[in-house]
């Protein structure tokens, strides 16, 4: 018989969006209560360009986080440019507050455009990165009209990722949020100086969500999610216990106007619930076990810092609880911020308080 209760160290976030203003101050409880560590990602409007914006950043997180958690430790990301310097990963490499540099296609996803146009114009600022051993977190997409939205994953791994690695293969990589099956081999086929998140949302929908039965924009996210094997191929790498693989959200909110909309925004919010829908994804898969790794272990391994020391409860009920997904719904200064739900997904785990 499986367990319907698991007790885990407190997990991280690899992957977070909290946004700016009303947004950050409405959605940074729904992951400061929770985690010890998030990264949070720099593609604000303007974007998080040098070490001292950063900082002055992590200080309104700080000012919008519960104090419930005093293991809460916002980490930053520093949003890789054509014009970034050298000089600005040295500060990278003294910072205390950033953690890693984010490497964004121009145009690849929301609040991209100042990202890169090409990866040589970059080579300088990425040398200086694996000299001072600063990781990169990579949105892995290709952005040429030509190449299907579903293969912009496949294809960026063969034309931009494999080359760099091969050229710098003691730069630490992240490949961000992976949705497919390529993507997949191609990060366990590295070494130690590669890994890659997995959302939760792309481990429990695939592209049939967003379409079928009509278009529902609360589960379009960029990268969008892939056919089914591709979905299964992710649940396989995140409950199997390869280190190579750690949760990152990505938990993206946008206000429910902008979502619903003649052309929605990328990103769904899951920061209240990923890890409840994430305990029944291991726990279908026989692999409850396995959830500490994946959540508190991997990723902590990985970036060089300690794992959390006190624990986090959850428990299963044997029925369907999907009422508690409104709770997750939250209301901004700005209006409402939908979280994440999708029919046919079970939502039966709850935290032990």
């Amino acid at each position: 018989m499986r367990e319907n209760t698991v007790t885990i160290r407190r997990p991280d976030d690899w992957h977070l969006h909290l946004r700016d203003g009303a947004l950050l101050r409405a959605v940074t409880p729904s992951s400061s209560f929770l985690f010890g560590r998030v990264m949070i990602m720099p593609n604000l409007v303007p974007p998080v360009t040098t070490v001292e914006k950063a900082r002055v950043y992590r200080q309104r997180v700080l000012q919008a986080a519960v104090k419930s958690n005093p293991q809460f430790q916002p980490l930053m990301g520093l949003y890789l440019t054509d014009n970034t310097t050298v000089e600005e990963i040295d500060r990278v490499a003294m910072s205390t507050e950033v953690a890693a540099v984010k490497l964004y296609p121009a145009g690849a996803t929301t609040n991209s455009a100042s990202g890169v146009t090409s990866i040589t114009k970059v080579m300088p600022v990425l040398e200086r990165m694996a000299l001072k051993n600063i990781p990169l977190m990579v949105h892995g997409e290709v952005v040429d009209a030509d190449i299907d939205i579903f293969d912009r994953e496949a294809v960026f791994i063969d034309r931009v990722l494999k080359p760099l690695r091969k050229r710098l293969p003691e730069l630490r990589i992240v490949l961000e949020h992976v949705t497919t099956k390529q993507g997949v081999d191609f990060v366990q086929e590295q070494t130690d100086t590669m890994a890659a998140t997995l959302t939760m949302h792309h481990l429990v929908i695939n592209r049939n969500a967003l379409l079928v039965g009509g278009i529902k924009p609360h589960n379009y996210c960029l990268p969008v999610a892939k056919r089914e094997e591709h979905r299964l191929a992710l649940v396989q790498a995140a409950t199997g216990g390869d280190p190579h693989f750690f949760f990152g959200s990505d938990s993206a909110p946008h206000l429910q106007a902008d979502k619903e909309s003649a052309c929605g925004c990328a990103g769904c919010f899951t920061a209240g619930h990923a890890l409840l829908y994430l305990a029944e994804v291991f726990y279908q898969a026989e692999a409850l076990e396995k959830l500490e790794g994946f959540v508190s272990r991997h990723g902590a391994s990985f970036y060089g810092v300690s794992e959390n020391t006190d624990t986090v409860s959850l428990c299963r009920s044997e029925e369907d609880d999907n009422s508690e997904l409104s709770a997750g719904d939250i209301s901004s200064e700005e209006g409402m911020i939908k979280a994440f739900a999708t029919p046919g997904v079970s939502l039966r785990w709850n935290y032990i308080l």
